[in-house]
């Protein structure tokens, strides 16, 4: 139980960080999240089948990804799409290219095929056998993603890390820099879809199968689960900022196991799951504006 909370926690915040990424420091409302997420489970799966290494597959998932931020910006910047229309376009046109890279399979079993968490689990047990195998992976994705945060903490303190945070508040001031903000967004874009199919890979080696209907509501999750973070932590540090992302992903895991596993007792059940992802996002807005007005109280008191 604990185990698998914290492997789609680990997982799944891999994607929150995209969600991060565009939402909070872009400013830029990105629903290709929902097509790129299921990307890279399907483009895994291809690449599984098609006998290349798990760690190979991997890759090609993440470029797959960077692939479709890079469309999805090309919507924006040169057709002048708004960015909402942009991505909801994007996320439909990458439902019909996940059927064709699964050969116009809708979803694909890898349960039989070798991968990072197959061989973890195969090893765990050998060397182990007093734990159980999930442990390993759980091992596996807290060194995998810390080593991410680190990556991605130090390229928001370099110059064009520092430009691409001012980007998401003061467009002008990136202007006078003599920088191209359409360039830094577009490559804020790109990562950001490239961590969602990195986390659908992810998620579809874990699961055992790939499906192209995976996405469905993941931009709702991640964004329930990025308010989660900042409802938990209050920083304006980067490193707490992305840190605090991967622990609302893991709560909202939690929550989710918690109404899965007990919601029947008031008449609920899995159906009801989206439900209460929207219920908690506006539950979490809600705080968040009553601790900005109680601020806002508390400094206007003051001589």
């Amino acid at each position: 139980m604990i185990q698998g909370i914290f492997i789609e926690g680990l997982i799944f915040g891999i994607m929150v960080l995209g969600v991060f990424m565009t939402f909070r420091v872009l400013n830029f409302c990105d629903m290709t999240v929902d097509g790129s997420f299921p990307l890279g489970a399907c483009v895994l799966a291809c690449c599984l089948t098609h006998s290349i290494s798990p760690a190979t597959a991997l890759l090609i998932a993440f470029i797959a990804g960077l692939f479709a931020g890079l469309f999805t910006t090309i919507i924006y910047t040169k057709l002048r799409i708004p960015d909402l229309l942009a991505g909801i376009l994007m996320m439909t046109m990458l439902y019909s290219v996940n059927l064709r890279v699964m050969s116009n399979q809708a979803n694909i079993s890898l349960l039989r095929i070798p991968t990072i968490f197959s061989n973890i689990k195969n090893f765990m047990k050998l060397n182990f056998p007093f734990l159980a195998p999930d442990w390993g992976i759980v091992i596996f994705l807290v060194i995998f993603v810390g080593i991410l945060l680190v990556l991605l903490n130090l390229f928001f303190l370099t110059d064009f890390g520092l430009t691409m945070g001012a980007l998401g508040s003061n467009v002008q001031m990136v202007i006078s820099q003599g920088v191209d903000p359409k360039i830094v967004r577009g490559l804020g874009i790109c990562f950001g879809d490239g961590l969602a199919s990195l986390s659908g890979a992810l998620f579809a080696m874990y699961s055992g199968f790939s499906d192209v209907g995976s996405g469905s509501g993941v931009v709702v999750s991640g964004l329930a689960s990025l308010m989660l973070g900042e409802f938990v932590i209050h920083s304006n540090r980067i490193g707490w900022q992305t840190f605090r992302v991967i622990i609302g992903s893991i709560i909202y895991r939690a929550l989710m196991f918690i109404a899965r596993r007990y919601g029947y007792t008031i008449g609920m059940n899995a159906n009801d799951l989206k439900l209460i992802t929207g219920l908690m996002i506006i539950l979490c807005l809600l705080v968040s504006k009553a601790d900005v007005v109680l601020w806002l109280k508390t400094h206007l008191k003051r001589p």
